[in-house]
């Protein structure tokens, strides 16, 4: 959903650096993976199709922090 987005937190040497993905489009969502010592964050349309992808070496990353946009049910409107 538009909004969605993860920050991101590696070690980068004698500092640690944020990076952050956002979902920048309406029905957009952002995804996380770990796989085979790397972590993957995407940006995926409704359909499943990654639009950006952003790879870090896992044993590199210090934080992975989700801010997922509120939903809004129906029944509460």
């Amino acid at each position: 959903m538009k909004g969605d987005r993860v920050e991101i937190v590696v070690d980068a040497g004698d500092t640690t650096r944020t990076y952050e993905m956002v979902a920048s489009r309406a029905g957009r969502r952002v995804e996380t993976a770990v796989r085979r010592g790397v972590v993957e964050v995407s940006e995926v349309t409704r359909t499943g199709t990654a639009v950006r992808t952003a790879r870090f070496m896992a044993n590199r990353v210090l934080a992975l922090v989700e801010h997922p946009v509120p939903r809004v049910d129906d029944s509460e409107t």
